[in-house]
Order: structure tokens, then sequence, then C-alpha cells
């Protein structure tokens, strides 16, 4: 069984340095081969690939922009075009295909009923635009417990529905392993389940959202030996909030790494 390929989420690792290209170098640094960022925009995309070329990265994984997050959005469909320009020049493969919040005061079954309509109808326009470009599009459901109460995709098991309705190969699921603890729990079986459609994965421990390796209900050896058994090719994204200084807190990582006799595991 290969080892898992792990990814740092350069949106909450290394807060501590300005930008993304420090952070690029810091993750580097750090032993890591691939980064993502949920929202690169405020940098040019340009500067941003020169700056993961000089760092030897790769970028795997970006999100669509959410919108005016002051204003309660949290992804727009017009926001594809500027994501996949961004994919392009940076050659990532994967984009993250927001779902957008139910509006507030608007959570009847009908309401959900007519944003699935037209969440369908989207996908499938980004599904085609996406083929265009040789890039997959993934849904995230997000909890709806802790972090995002209003978000419209909130399960496993309602992404795994949408995406058999819209039928592209080229949507996937996105695992992020804290939202489906806090939502559905039972995670050996969702992850035996889902995982044929699954193009990515994140970890963050729960409840706190910190490191692997900080105290709280996952047992991160036992996901990560789950996914090696189960087959899991993608990466596995750091999508967490460092409880204290980032590299000091990939000691996990470096464990992981010493047991399965990475190159880098020495660093």
């Amino acid at each position: 069984m290969a080892p898992l390929r792990f990814s740092a989420n350069l949106s909450w690792l290394f807060p501590e340095l300005p930008g993304l290209p420090e952070r690029l170098q810091a993750a580097s640094r750090a032993g890591f081969e691939a980064a993502e960022v949920a929202w690169p925009y405020a940098e040019p995309p340009e500067a941003l690939a020169q700056a993961a070329r000089a760092a030897g990265l790769r970028l795997v994984l970006i999100n669509t922009p959410p919108g005016d997050q002051e204003k309660g959005e949290m992804g727009l469909g017009e926001g594809l075009e500027k994501a996949v320009l961004y994919a392009k020049t940076l050659g990532c493969p994967r984009i993250h295909l927001m779902a957008g919040r139910v509006p507030q005061g608007a959570d009847g079954a009908a309401v959900r009923g007519e944003m699935e309509t037209v969440f369908l109808e989207n996908l499938r326009h980004a599904a085609g635009v996406l083929a265009q470009e040789n890039l997959v599009g993934l849904l995230e459901p997000i909890n709806t417990r802790v972090t995002d109460p209003r978000y419209f995709l909130d399960t496993p098991q309602q992404a795994a529905a949408i995406l058999q309705k819209v039928g592209r190969p080229n949507l996937q699921l996105q695992m992020d392993i804290f939202h489906w603890q806090i939502m559905d729990g039972n995670l050996t079986g969702n992850i035996r389940a889902f995982l044929p459609i699954v193009g990515h994965v994140q970890v963050a421990q729960v409840p706190g959202r910190g490191e692997p390796g900080s105290p709280g209900e996952l047992c991160f050896p036992y996901l990560f030996q789950l996914l090696e058994d189960e087959g899991y090719q993608g990466f596995v994204g750091c999508e967490y909030r460092p409880q204290g200084d980032t590299v000091e807190g990939l000691s996990w990582l470096r464990s992981y790494w010493d047991r399965r006799g990475h190159p880098r595991a020495g660093q």
C-alpha cells in the first residue's frame, strides 16, 4: 500500500507568516511537496505560480471565490471563471465548488428544493467548463453545527446524492473529516462507502480543529491506515488551526513519515 500524500493548506498553516509566498517556502522547508489555498485571489496568479515554483511545491486545490462574506455570501456561480483562470495559471487540477448558504430565515423544504435545482444547473454548467480545461470540481459538505449554520451542503449523503443526479465524472466529493465527524460520525462506514467518489481529503482534530496530534475525538493513525487500506490515491490536506508553532505541531506528520519510510522523514 502506498503511503498517503499530504498537502499544506496555507490558508490555515503558518499564520505567523505574512503572505502566501512566505508560507509556500515554509511548507517546503517543513517537508511538504504540495499545497492548497482556499482563496488565492489576493495574489496575482502569475506571481503565485512563480512563488510555488520557487518553493518547489505544486498547488493541488483552490476554492471558488466566496463572494462578499460580510453580506453572508459563501460561494457564487459567477466566481467560476476566475477560479478556472487561477487553476490554469497555477497548474492546479482541482477546484472546490462552494455551494452557498441558505437565505436567513428561509430554511423550509421548499426553499432547499429550489436551491438544489439551481445548484444542479450550476454544477452541470461548471462540469462542462471544467472538462474543457481538464479540471476536477469538488463538493465539500461543511458542518452546520459549529462552522456555518446556514451552509447548504452539510452531509456526505446529501453531496453524494447531488453528484449522482449531476452524473459528471469530473465532479467528485471532498471529504473533510472534521466536518464529517461533527455531522454524522460513523467515519469508518462513511469513508468506506464514499471513498470511491472522493477526490480530496482534509483533516483536523475534533472538536478544536487543531492538528491531528492534538487532543480530541479522532484517532488519526487509525484513520490514515484506513485510507491506505481502502486504496486512497489523492492528497490529504492539512486544513487545521495550529495550536502553537506550525512546524512544532507537525510532529504527527513526521511520525507518520517515519513509520512509512518517507524520504523526508528526517526533516
